[in-house]
Formats: C-alpha cells, structure tokens, sequence
C-alpha cells in the first residue's frame, strides 16, 4: 500500500513539475520576443490585396499589431506550399530546413476545425475577415444576370490552381469551361476584364474589390457552387501551440484593432470592405 502511495504521489508530482515547467517555457518564450523588441510576421508573398511586393492589407496589419504589442516589425515573406499543413510547419512552429523562419506569428490562416485538428503544434485564432468568392462581370457586355447561365458563352477569368478556378471549371459538368481563361493571378484577370478582354472574372471579393473599385461598368453578384461553404471562410492568424501568453497578447491586440474601426479602416485604405467574421 505505502509502495502504491509513493507511486502515485511521484506521479502528481512529476505531472505538477511539467505544468510549472511548461508554463514556465511558454512565458519564457513571449519573454524573449518582447526582450528582442521584434516581431517576426509570416505573409505570404504575390497575394494582393493582402501582401505583394510588402504592401497590402496584411502588411498594415501586421505592422498594427506589432505596435498595438510595443514591437517593431520584421516581415517574413514567404511563397505558399503544396499545403498550409506545408505553410504551417515552415512558418510557424518548426521553420523551413533551408533556415528561414519560423514566425512569431502567420497572417491568413483559415479559421478552420479541421486544419485545427491537423496541425495540433499551432494555434489558429484572432478571426479579422471573411473572405467570399464572387463574380464580377461588365453590365454592358451581360446587362442581366440572373445565374451562373447568364454567362454562357462569355469569356470568364480565373487565377490559376485557385478554388475560383476549380469550381468554375467544374461547373454543370465543365459547361463554361471553353470560355474560362486562366491568368497568373486574380489581378491579371481583373486588369483584362477593365481592359473589355473578358466578360467576368470569378475571384475573391476583396480581389474584385482591390481592382475594380466603385467602376459602375461593372457589377458584383453572388454565385453559389455545391463545392463552396455557402458563407465562405474565415481568416485568421496562427502561432505555436507552446505560446499561450503571445495567443492572448495578439488576440486582445486583434480585438482592440477591430473595435476601434482601425482594423476596417485598413481594408477600405486598399479599396475593401471587411466583412466581420
């Protein structure tokens, strides 16, 4: 019985010392980073409105939260992976094995359940935007849009290996896929639908937005596809799982970013509306 007893008390005591320890690492590392006075921010690069070229929406974002934090900026610009597991792994909580990174923390990460689950060593947290696909057409070349058929025979733009481009080269069966011109990115596209070189282009509402502006030649509408969460997704940010004070300094950073208008004032300096998660 004494046997089972010291055997158990060695247990919570063990189990006690790693939570101190634990505990005592994750201040250790928010410690280090405030003692640097630099916050390392991972954005991804050629991906305007939010960041190419270091300018864009996540750009002033991140240069927000490093001040909200009493922090100077370091950005790490890096190119998307084969998968955000991949972009996760690199930026966040391991770094590259070239050398590069990781971050402290990584902008425009899906708010997602299962990514969560997935990638158990980061946090995803701090929703700011949700994003939306939309289609953008030019009223004087289809003055009337009732659906997806409306644009039969017309010529669509999409950005290459994008869900915009996925969905709709699917569509009833890949019905419009003849017409659907493939750009390098969502801008090259929209730039040519101003340019009278395409009749719509299907991207994301803040692409649409950034480009088109308040052009009354042309006209949003809401397009459903059974591949696409009818709401779209939210966006967020992500750190180590191991750095809960950072979580909370960068979630109550977020939040005062929100409330105060800041965070839209942002969006609208880049020609987009927030949409409030």
């Amino acid at each position: 019985m004494n046997k089972l007893i010291f055997k158990v008390s060695s247990a919570i005591f063990m189990l006690a010392c790693f939570c101190v320890s634990y505990s005592a690492q994750a201040d250790d590392e928010y410690a280090k980073i405030k003692q640097s006075g630099i916050l390392k921010v991972a954005v991804y690069t050629e991906f305007a409105p939010f960041s190419d070229n270091n300018k864009g929406i996540d750009i002033d974002l991140a240069d927000a939260l490093a001040k909200k934090l009493g922090l100077k900026l370091q950005l790490l610009p890096f190119q998307a992976g084969e998968s955000l597991g991949d972009d996760l792994r690199n930026m966040v909580w391991k770094g590259h094995y070239l050398g590069y990174g990781p971050a402290d923390v990584m902008l425009h990460v899906p708010v997602d359940q299962i990514l969560r689950v997935q990638n158990d060593k980061v946090e995803i947290f701090a929703p700011y935007h949700r994003e939306l696909v939309r289609l953008v057409r030019d009223i004087r070349k289809v003055p009337i849009f009732d659906n997806l058929d409306s644009m039969e025979g017309k010529y669509i733009g999409a950005e290459k290996v994008s869900i915009a481009a996925l969905v709709l080269l699917g569509a009833e069966d890949g019905k419009f896929r003849e017409k659907v011109k493939i750009f390098d990115t969502a801008t090259q596209a929209l730039e040519k639908l101003k340019a009278g070189e395409l009749d719509g282009v299907l991207a994301t509402k803040s692409e649409i937005e950034s480009v088109i502006g308040k052009d009354p030649n042309f006209q949003i509408s809401e397009v459903p596809f059974q591949r696409l969460p009818p709401k779209g997704w939210v966006i967020g940010m992500s750190v180590k799982k191991s750095d809960p004070e950072l979580v909370k300094a960068v979630q109550d950073a977020t939040n005062e970013l929100i409330a105060s208008g800041e965070m839209a004032k942002i969006f609208s300096n880049h020609g987009v509306d927030l949409v409030t998660p």
